[in-house]
Order: C-alpha cells, then sequence, then structure tokens
C-alpha cells in the first residue's frame, strides 16, 4: 500500500523521494539542506505507518490516499472529518485504524436528542459520601469515532468547541485535560440532509482534514466482493492487531516537528492561503490555523513517505483536504456548478512553487 515500490536498500533514497522526483519539476535534491539531512531517522516511524497500512489491507480494499491522510492527521495532533456517502467503510476505517493503536477507543453516535452531558459527562451524586462528584464522559479516551456528527443539534456539537482545540473539558469550575494522543474521527453524509445540523465554520475549523471519500473502482469492488463472500459478518476485522503504542506515537510526533521544511515552502504555504482570502472566486478565505495544518501535515506526509525534508509534493498532496472545509465558493460561482476542490486546483496552478 506504499506509493511506490522500490527497494529500500539505499537508506539514502526512500520509495517516496523517487516519487517525489517524478512529479516535481525542482529535483528532490533542491529540498535537502546539508546541515539537516542527517540529524533524524525517519525510518521508525515509515515501518509502523507501513505496518499499520498492512494491518488495514487485511480487510480494507484501496483507500491509500485516505489511510495516508488520517496517519497524518494523528501524528500532527489534529482531528479528522471523513465524508462519504453510506457504506463506503467510513466507520470501518476509522474502527480499524483505532485497532492499530494500543490506545482507548470510543464510539459516540451522534443523535438529534444527544445532550452535551452525553458527550463530555456529568455531575453524579453519591449517596454514600453525600457529595457530587464528576464522571467523564465517552470524550474521554485517546481515539474517538463521533458517527454521523452532523445528526446532532448545535448545542451538542458545541460541546465539542474546548476539547477539539485545546485537549481539555471544563465542567463546573474544574478543567479535566485529554491523555495523550487524542484524536476525533467524525464521519458525516454529504447526500442526506433531512434531519441533520450543518456544522459551522468554527467547528469545521477545528478539524485539521476533510477528507472525501467516494465510491471505490470496478478493480477494488471486484476485491471487496471476493474477501467477503464467505465472510457474511465480516470476521476478517478480527485479525487486525496492534501495531503501535501511545509512547511511540508521542516519539513521532517529536519526530515530525524535526522534519526539515525550507523557507522558500514555508513562504509557498503562506502564498497559497493568501490566495485563498484574495480571490475572486471564493467568498471566506482560510484562516491562519489552515497554514499551520498544512505546515504540520506537509511534515506529516514527508515523514510517512520516507523523508526528513518536504517538498512541494508533501504541501500540494494535503492542500486539499486541509482547505475544502475552511474556504466558502461566491454565490457566483456555485449557482454556475464550479466545486471547492476546482478551485483549489486552480490556486495550486496559479501559486508559483519555489525553485
Amino acid at each position: 500500500m506504499i506509493e511506490d515500490t522500490t527497494s529500500h536498500s539505499n537508506p539514502e533514497q526512500q520509495p517516496s523521494d523517487v516519487a517525489a522526483a517524478e512529479t516535481s519539476s525542482t529535483p528532490v535534491s533542491e529540498w535537502i539542506d546539508s546541515a539537516h539531512v542527517n540529524r533524524i531517522n525517519v525510518r521508525p516511524l515509515f515501518d509502523a505507518v507501513d505496518d499499520i497500512k498492512t494491518e488495514l489491507s487485511k480487510v480494507i480494499v484501496g483507500q491509500e490516499k485516505t489511510i495516508d491522510l488520517l496517519m497524518a492527521g494523528i501524528l500532527s495532533g489534529g482531528h479528522v472529518l471523513l465524508e462519504g456517502l453510506p457504506g463506503i467503510a467510513k466507520t470501518l476505517t476509522a474502527k480499524l485504524l483505532a485497532k492499530t493503536i494500543d490506545a482507548q477507543f470510543s464510539r459516540i453516535q451522534f443523535t438529534p436528542d444527544l445532550m452535551p452531558t452525553d458527550v463530555t459527562g456529568t455531575s453524579v451524586f453519591n449517596m454514600k459520601e453525600s457529595n457530587f462528584y464528576f464522571r467523564k464522559g465517552p470524550i474521554f479516551s485517546n481515539i474517538i469515532l463521533i458517527d454521523e456528527i452532523n445528526r446532532s443539534p448545535a448545542k451538542t456539537q458545541a460541546a465539542l468547541m474546548e476539547v477539539m482545540e485545546e485537549k481539555q473539558i471544563t465542567y463546573d469550575g474544574e478543567t479535566y485535560k485529554m491523555a495523550f494522543p487524542f484524536f476525533v474521527i467524525a464521519t458525516q453524509n454529504p447526500v442526506e440532509q433531512e434531519g441533520t445540523y450543518s456544522l459551522p465554520e468554527a467547528q469545521l475549523d477545528r478539524f485539521m482534514f476533510r477528507i472525501k471519500i467516494g465510491y471505490p473502482t470496478l478493480e477494488e469492488e471486484q476485491k471487496i466482493i471476493a474477501r467477503f463472500h464467505e465472510d457474511f459478518d465480516q470476521k476478517q476485522t478480527a485479525v487486525v492487531n496492534k501495531v503501535v503504542t501511545t509512547a511511540q506515537l508521542a516519539e513521532f510526533k517529536s519526530l515530525i516537528e524535526k522534519v526539515f521544511i525550507r523557507p522558500e515552502l514555508l513562504n509557498y504555504i503562506a502564498a497559497i492561503v493568501h490566495n485563498t482570502r484574495n480571490n475572486g472566486d471564493l467568498f471566506l478565505g482560510a484562516s491562519p490555523r489552515a497554514s499551520l495544518a498544512m505546515m504540520k501535515t506537509a511534515k506529516a506526509m514527508a515523514a510517512i513517505r520516507g523523508r526528513e525534508f518536504v517538498t512541494p509534493d508533501d504541501i500540494k498532496s494535503v492542500a486539499s483536504a486541509v482547505l475544502n472545509h475552511r474556504i466558502v465558493l461566491s454565490h457566483e460561482r456555485e449557482m454556475e456548478g464550479h466545486t471547492i476542490e476546482e478551485i483549489i486546483n486552480d490556486i495550486l496552478v496559479k501559486v508559483e512553487v519555489p525553485r
């Protein structure tokens, strides 16, 4: 499930280096700084992600890009919104990813009658000691799957605002910190809108990525049917094993922070986001939070691909998932039938790639 199958026998040239060299107009060597190239070793992270992909591939067919983005999200400390039609394995992918990590997992099914305290927790009276104590809700976990997040009203969605941004819950004057990792994966159906409540821009901005999942290809569909034609209950999900611990994830997160990125590429990220604020096709541009998300996840994507430095292709590979929920089309472009992805692609073409 790795993008390039080139042999790893040469430690100075990882598979993704070759792929980047083929797709970028600038040689990979241009993005290496001799003072930084040998200061970190991303191979343990690369191998761990490879192992996770191997475990997921026991059940999941395709979705390589989705899995890469999910790993970039968790490794860079963000949250992910999965958007797609029913039945394309959004929830299954999230659950199996959680199984590969030796951490606590909880699932919250958002419904119209769900209350904020059902998510965060509430005070319970202790009859024996005649006092109240705080009973933590399901949000107190490491990996939290929120199924159909747009099924609950705004007051319940608002319960996530503080915890997703600051990784803490404030209740009755007390602050409760979340343990590392704290990773929210939410799902929503973009088509069925009856009985749903659209997420406000401030809530959407809490998600590092919005990953849009489409239908599988014909070949992938054939593989899915062949894999499960004698396994109606999907018992194969039980064979997915734990691969990494929370301590390893913390080490990988620190490692990603040290991935080298040239100043020209930082300016490139700023130029992309700045263009969204001065673009006639857009009614609303992206905030500085988008710039930071693009920088963090580009570093994570470089490490996932086996490199200790960022290339323009790493930035382009995360740009759409970072921006597509943070910008709003102008009324004219929306009426003309244009999509957010088209505008993002136009921006990536217009903004000059550093040489």
